[in-house]
């Protein structure tokens, strides 16, 4: 079996490697990037709030009382994935739905007590992740690659869409 991190891998005595082509298929470095970082999130920051979970809570701290299917768009999650994350986020007791009084079919969301201190926490714990993903690299080295990763997802995202 091929390594995914492009060190040798062995199989019944020889040396295989990542493919060349692979290595210079974006999606497939994409693939990498996410692996590794998923993997990451469950050791240094939490093993049991995901990364989109995170994601949804800190939408709703900056948006308290917006709509879920508003939110959706704005944590790239389709509208199942987020009524999904947010039934669960619900469940534990992190977020509020409450039922829109104009429109009884719109869910606005706001966090519970525990889920702000949930959210503090962990924020905290992304945080330092996030530095130690970008040792090495000046603020201006980092403000570059997230601006060519951003564009990417914003390409990949719009060819969805032709």
């Amino acid at each position: 079996m091929a390594s995914e991190t492009g060190k040798p891998a062995r199989r019944r005595g020889a040396e295989v490697t990542t493919p060349a082509e692979l290595l210079a298929a974006p999606g497939f470095v994409a693939r990498r990037l996410y692996q590794s970082y998923v993997a990451l999130w469950t050791r240094v920051v939490d093993p049991v709030l995901t990364g989109p979970q995170f994601a949804v809570l800190t939408a709703v701290s900056r948006y308290p009382g917006v709509g879920q299917g508003s939110l959706a768009a704005s944590v790239a999650l389709d509208r199942s994935t987020m009524a999904d994350i947010v039934r669960r986020l619900e469940d534990n007791g992190l977020i509020v739905r409450r039922t829109a009084v104009l429109d009884g079919r719109r869910k606005l969301l706001y966090l519970t007590d525990d889920g702000e201190r949930r959210l503090d926490e962990v924020n905290r714990r992304a945080r330092k992740l996030e530095e130690d993903l970008m040792r090495g690299r000046s603020a201006a080295g980092r403000e570059e690659w997230i601006r060519e990763m951003t564009a990417m997802a914003t390409h990949w995202e719009n060819l969805l869409n032709d």
